[in-house]
């Protein structure tokens, strides 16, 4: 399923940002406002909040480096003209969901009487492809607040469940006192012993976020540091273009003017674990995020704006991936029914700030009382996998009343249900420029390159793609032209462009130009420009995948 946007439009979420002198200057030509990370004063409440373009829409660099990760047609940041449209696809459920169920005593064990019912489901947590075990690991909540698990499976699809010895019998591997969580495999780490982290929310002695190190992600350190105070469902990621890890901090906006309080973010960023500050009280943290009028309603309410439950982040080839968990409806006490959250993407190219296109939820609820994730659906820390030409995309759900229990009440308490699913999107697929029978063209902005090798993603098997270069003057530079280049008639996510005349693009290294491309009938993904023949993209890889063997794409063609 895909829905078509105008190229023009992008939305986004945040507030209050003044520029300032020049700073840092990324990988991809975007400077920095100065101070970094920005101050945001005070959010608008969300009704009266109009979306605004990021910074680095508004005004592009000059000239756009290329030389990590592919290109993706998410907004307008490498496009200087265009008649093609712009379409986004949605996630597409595994016909075997749920693909983790609880069926072991522990996984049905609950925090006192009113945390009671039956959970295998990822609150965050993690979902990973290890290259050193060639396996995909998934850390996940066993019992409702309970217990961290672990599970392993050699496809992705089949997970089992193993007897591990940290509580002998079970597959355990961090028992009580835990929210939401997030574990984090980092393939570049140089110290086997931190290979693996865990930021594990905690509401006793006092709520904050728990650190704990690992060598292979069963055996865990004791608490290595704590951060300050938060809510839960506050989370972690790494952002390695700036190569700084930061805390998504659940917040309340208790303002009077806002109907209800209302769930924000909040930021924090580190360079060091171990050493570099951390924040504190509750608003020594910086203010981040908030919904907008374009976000949907708060269910059952005249005046109140569906508000941001959880946001999850990752690297994923050029830029950084956002999963907003967004509330829409409180729990259902009557029919029994969760909390309607929703799962709804965004994108950010400094790592602060993001840009939200298409407020059409990514993975939904189901509309059916007895599916199981028929309400409170969250995403999976690491974000997505990559598997051949597909992403995997975990992500949890929860049942109602009468759904993988007898439906009966405890103690006054209605039992409750959680499970795992996936789902699968082409790889770059969550936006394409599309053409019809008429020819159309998207000129990029000006880029550079080191690299030999143009690749696309294209969909054009009943149709053609062309491509040519263009000089700073708009002069094609020959014998890169139209006319020299052998046309794309293929469907693949990896497919080198070629021309007549021109061995490699090895001419043009380091020089300013612009891609043109022509096409019809078809879909454009996402373009780069490799060192090597195999196409290594050498941009990031969120949790990896088979084969991959690093945080980037160093492999390429498999």
């Amino acid at each position: 399923m895909h829905f078509h946007v105008p190229v023009t439009s992008a939305a986004f979420v945040f507030f209050g940002i003044c520029l300032a002198s020049a700073g840092e200057v990324l990988y991809n030509g975007i400077e920095l406002p100065d101070p970094w990370p920005p101050r945001i004063k005070q959010f608008q409440t969300a009704d009266k909040t109009d979306p605004v373009l990021p910074h680095y829409l508004k005004k592009p660099p000059v000239v756009v480096p290329i030389d990590i990760g592919r290109q993706l047609f998410v907004d307008d940041f490498l496009i200087e003209s265009t008649t093609l449209l712009r379409a986004f696809h949605k996630l597409q459920p595994y016909a075997g969901n749920p693909i983790l169920k609880p069926d072991k005593p522990w996984e049905s064990s609950g925090r006192g009487k009113e945390l009671h019912g039956a959970f295998a489901m990822p609150f965050s947590d993690g979902v990973w492809y290890d290259p050193q075990d060639q396996l995909f690991k998934m850390w996940y909540m066993g019992g409702l607040l309970y217990s961290t698990c672990y599970a392993t499976s050699k496809d992705g699809l089949n997970w089992e469940k193993p007897e591990l010895d940290v509580v002998p019998g079970t597959n355990i591997v961090h028992r009580g006192n835990r929210d939401s969580n997030t574990v984090w495999l980092g393939l570049d780490e140089k110290d086997p012993q931190r290979r693996y982290k865990m930021f594990r929310f905690e509401k006793i002695p006092k709520w904050g976020l728990a650190q704990h190190f690992s060598a292979d992600g069963i055996h865990w350190s004791k608490q290595i540091r704590r951060a300050g105070h938060a809510y839960d469902r506050t989370t972690a990621f790494y952002n390695p273009f700036r190569k700084v890890w930061c805390y998504s901090i659940k917040g309340a906006d208790r303002r009077s003017e806002a109907p209800k309080v209302t769930r924000i973010r909040r930021y924090w960023e580190m360079k060091d674990l171990m050493t570099s500050p951390t924040w504190s009280g509750e608003t020594s943290s910086l203010l981040w995020f908030h919904t907008d009028r374009l976000d949907p309603p708060m269910e059952g309410t005249k005046n109140r704006r569906a508000d941001n439950y959880c946001l999850d982040a990752v690297a994923y080839e050029s830029l950084m991936l956002g999963l907003f968990t967004i509330h829409q409806r409180e729990t259902d006490e009557k029919l029994g029914r969760p909390k309607k959250n929703e799962i709804f993407l965004g994108f950010s190219r400094d790592g602060f700030y993001w840009d939200r296109p298409l407020r059409e939820p990514f993975v939904a609820v189901s509309e059916t009382a007895s599916d199981w994730n028929w309400g409170n659906v969250q995403s999976v820390g690491g974000g997505c996998l990559i598997v051949g030409d597909k992403l995997y995309f975990y992500y949890s759900g929860r049942a109602g009343k009468g759904y993988g229990t007898d439906g009966a009440k405890d103690d006054g308490f209605l039992r409750r249900y959680g499970a795992t699913g996936v789902g699968f999107l082409r790889r770059d697929g969550f936006a394409s420029m599309d053409a019809g029978d008429t020819e159309g063209t998207l000129t990029s902005r000006p880029v550079t390159f080191k690299g030999k090798h143009l690749f696309v993603n294209a969909a054009a098997k009943n149709g053609q793609l062309c491509a040519e270069i263009l000089d700073q003057q708009g002069s094609v530079i020959e014998p890169y032209s139209k006319a020299n280049c052998e046309p794309v008639c293929a469907d693949k996510t990896q497919i080198e462009v070629r021309w007549k005349g021109a061995k490699d693009l090895s001419a043009l290294s380091g020089k300013t130009v612009r891609f043109r491309f022509t096409l019809r009938n078809g879909s454009l993904f996402a373009f780069w420009v490799s060192p090597e023949a195999s196409g290594a993209s050498h941009g990031y890889v969120a949790a990896g995948g088979p084969g991959l063997k690093a945080s980037t794409d160093t492999v390429g063609q498999q």
